[in-house]
């Protein structure tokens, strides 16, 4: 969905278009019907078929084809550097949660005592207080095994239980700071943080509810898929000695902390050499924090139910084979993003919405859609929307800036699709067929968007 690195403040450097317009736009269009094609008629499998799209976006856009090589790997790369290696620590994490039976723990203390129509409400609460300071990936990965555990438990879709979830943690990544992309946008437009602040969170409790378990339970009507057995506990591997719910539970959040602690910290200490600062800074990393939670899981969960040293070793090696398929098809995903986002399209397409008359914050709402739909980066959308906003938030009270953030952030989380590398690890996460992530997980991303744009927009009146 994003890269897991927060780029620098400031104007997004400018990527001309490699070609006229009409070009560009065929060769993303021809692209993404390639690889539905390929996925769903052919039953090709996604990682070639994401190769085959990246190539195709280059060469019909008269990119020399080394050029789109290396456009290629540097983007599959990136995305294994930051995503991957998070999705390998979140999935041993995951392992050690569900074979000690802290999963089990967490969701019979919390969630168990829900009705089966409330579940999806705590789901999304839970989503949304994970998601809070941390990228939706990080976020992803740590809630799976709870939401397999309640879909089970609960006899209820994956899609109903876990797209509340889902909803709670983009809403977060879009409209909450101190997320990192609310405060890029912030930063660029000379916003109030506080201001933001508060208003973000008014936006995004009415988005969650509706792009959450109210439009989750629809989802769920016409996406009826059990949940993966993926992070189950392995026979001989489980234990009746389960670790004390307060330990399972700080074990959960402590790199919802660490990284919580590195987001205050960069806003409130000014000075980047002060010491806690830059001490936040190194625990608040997302690789760090995870790793961090690895280790202490080690012992607060695989220790904590009594397994032995060797026994933890075993359920750390064994969470690895299941997610080498997701881990491929997410960074081919974001080769495929890269050579996009180097085309130019993203920029071609925010001239085009710039020279359209309306509003500011319907403007900056769609130059985010645009962006988004082209390169498929909630980021990229962010950075570029909000620089391209500077010259037209002149004039505006603090508050109506910070509607004009909140807009941007609700457009970068417009219609996941196939160019999207978040799509591809919801889909296998969830072990949906390409058509049913479209009508799920991509659908609600589409109501989230417009949602927290009506939201904006009433606020506007007042504001």
């Amino acid at each position: 969905m994003t890269a897991l690195v927060l780029p620098m403040a400031g104007p997004a450097p400018v990527i001309e278009p490699v070609a006229p317009g009409w070009q560009l736009i065929t060769a993303a269009l021809c692209a993404i019907a390639l690889i539905v094609v390929l996925i769903m008629a052919l039953k090709v499998h996604p990682f070639l078929a994401l190769i085959a799209g990246g190539l195709t976006v280059g060469v019909v856009s008269g990119v020399p084809l080394e050029d789109v090589l290396t456009s290629f790997t540097a983007g599959f790369g990136s995305t294994a550097a930051g995503v991957g290696i998070l999705i390998a620590l979140g999935a041993m994490f995951a392992k050690l949660l569900a074979d000690s039976g802290g999963a089990d723990q967490i969701v019979d203390t919390i969630v168990g005592h829900a009705s089966p129509r409330a579940l999806p409400w705590a789901m999304a609460l839970v989503g949304a207080i994970i998601g809070l300071p941390m990228f939706f990936e990080i976020g992803l990965v740590l809630l799976m095994p709870v939401i397999y555990l309640v879909a089970r438990r609960s006899q209820l879709s994956i899609v109903t239980i876990g797209i509340p979830a889902l909803a709670g943690l983009s809403a977060m990544h879009g409209l909450v700071p101190p997320h990192p992309g609310p405060l890029v946008a912030i930063d660029a437009l000379g916003a109030d943080l506080g201001t933001t602040l508060a208003l973000g969170v008014l936006v995004a409790l009415p988005t969650v509810i509706v792009a959450g378990p109210l439009f989750g339970r629809l989802a769920g009507t016409w996406v009826v898929v059990p949940a993966p057995t993926r992070f189950d506990a392995d026979a001989g591997e489980t234990t009746t000695r389960r670790p004390a719910f307060g330990i399972t539970m700080a074990s959960v959040l402590l790199p919802v902390v660490l990284m919580m602690g590195k987001a205050l910290a960069d806003i409130f200490i000014d000075e980047p050499t002060d010491l806690t600062r830059r001490v936040l800074d190194i625990l608040g990393t997302p690789l760090v924090a995870l790793l961090i939670a690895v280790i202490v899981g080690m012992f607060t969960l695989g220790r904590g139910a009594g397994f032995g040293r060797a026994e933890v070793g075993k359920i750390i090696e064994r969470s690895l084979p299941a997610i080498a398929g997701i881990l491929l098809i997410v960074c081919a995903g974001g080769g495929f993003k890269q050579v996009l986002v180097d085309t130019g399209i993203g920029t071609m397409l925010a001239d085009w919405a710039r020279g359209a008359n309306v509003s500011v914050l319907l403007l900056a709402w769609v130059l985010a859609v645009l962006i988004r739909l082209a390169t498929g980066s909630a980021t990229v959308a962010t950075i570029t929307a909000s620089s391209l906003m500077v010259g037209l938030v002149d004039g505006l009270s603090s508050g109506e800036t910070s509607l004009v953030v909140l807009a941007i952030g609700a457009g970068s989380v417009f219609f996941s699709h196939v160019n999207d590398a978040g799509f591809w690890l919801v889909k296998e996460y969830f072990g949906l067929s390409v058509g049913q992530t479209l009508r799920s997980w991509s659908a609600m991303e589409t109501v989230l968007s417009v949602t927290g744009l009506l939201m904006v927009l009433l606020l506007g009146i007042v504001v």
